[in-house]
């Protein structure tokens, strides 16, 4: 049987970090919406700037999915050694 060959690992990383700014983006941004419409709106939420909070969420996504990335490659590295 022929071993699949492997994406390398630049191109996960890339394509998970990528994931990760979207997600983590999307995730600060409704947080963001959200705090606005609960019935009782804190001072933190009226002074926090929301294009701040979604980048913040953004590369917070983006170290999370590269380092989902590395770790799996990791991973399966170590176990087709």
């Amino acid at each position: 049987m022929a071993r699949k060959k492997q994406p390398p690992v630049w191109i996960v990383v890339l394509v998970c970090s990528a994931a990760g700014v979207v997600l983590g983006g999307s995730a600060s941004w409704a947080e963001s919406s959200q705090c606005l419409q609960e019935k009782v709106v804190t001072n933190q939420c009226l002074t926090q700037d929301p294009v701040r909070k979604t980048g913040e969420g953004m590369f917070a996504g983006m170290l999370a999915g590269a380092g989902g990335a590395i770790g799996a490659t990791w991973s399966q590295w170590k176990r087709n050694s």
